[in-house]
């Protein structure tokens, strides 16, 4: 049993921390490299992660783990309903589209359809994006039961960078600010480079079960641009809402 448990804790950090090697990851996991190295021996003959940039010393999780993912918390349909609807935002925006969805007070990119312009956003699928300080965050609490808003205020707001949201009553104002306009936006909050416009996903529940955004470096995002991606993103995001309460009701 305990190795099973060790397996299971190194894919975590594995995926926490990608690429990590087996001195880190022994570190993180305050265990002996040798038990490590068994345990992360384990996942790669399952499937569940691979060497990165094909060299044996550092690891990162495959595919498999976000297919399964994506099972568990019945993403498929999600998805199903949403690339369509972001393959058309991509073409109207030429900008790199994502889908997130809120995963155990995480914000969680599960997919990503990029743009065609030479200088773009990469994120890796199964990303963690900060709640208050992303677009795709700030698009789910702003749906969220005001429950939600308070206990991460409780928990503490977090500084990425300069931009970054930690005073209490401006996040709650800025929550206010978009649900008025139906969108939210980042510029430089978690990652000085990284912008983005999100809006929610409303379920049939009434709750808010993914965000769709458009992401663009920094230097890129205008006020002209900013306000034209949110009117498309919101377009986007009800579109897939109203989809998946007919797949509901089906």
């Amino acid at each position: 049993m305990q190795n099973v448990l060790n397996a299971l804790r190194a894919l975590e950090e594995v995926a926490e921390r990608q690429p990590i090697g087996v001195a880190e990851l022994a570190r993180a996991m305050d265990l002996p490299k040798s038990s490590v190295q068994r345990a992360l021996v384990t996942l790669h003959t399952a499937g569940w992660i691979r060497p990165a940039s094909g060299t044996t010393t550092r690891w990162m999780v495959t595919t498999k783990a976000l297919h399964v993912g994506r099972h568990a918390t019945g993403e498929l349909p999600l998805r199903d309903i949403a690339v369509p609807v972001m393959e058309e935002l991509r073409r109207r925006t030429d900008e790199t589209v994502h889908l997130a969805v809120p995963e155990g007070g995480k914000i969680v990119l599960i997919e990503r359809l990029e743009t065609s312009k030479p200088v773009r956003i990469i994120l890796p699928l199964g990303q963690n994006l900060p709640v208050h300080a992303s677009a795709n965050g700030k698009a789910v609490l702003a749906a969220s039961p005001v429950e939600t808003v308070e206990r991460l205020i409780t928990e503490g707001l977090s500084r990425f960078t300069d931009a970054s949201i930690t005073d209490p009553e401006r996040l709650r104002a800025e929550l206010a600010e978009i649900r008025a306009r139906g969108y939210a936006t980042n510029s430089g909050e978690w990652r000085t480079d990284v912008s983005a416009v999100a809006s929610a996903v409303i379920g049939a529940n009434g709750a808010p079960v993914a965000s769709i955004s458009v992401n663009v470096p920094t230097s890129r995002l205008t006020e002209a641009s900013r306000a034209a991606f949110g009117a498309a993103v919101h377009e986007a995001a009800q579109s897939v809402g109203e989809s998946l309460g007919r797949r509901r009701g089906d």
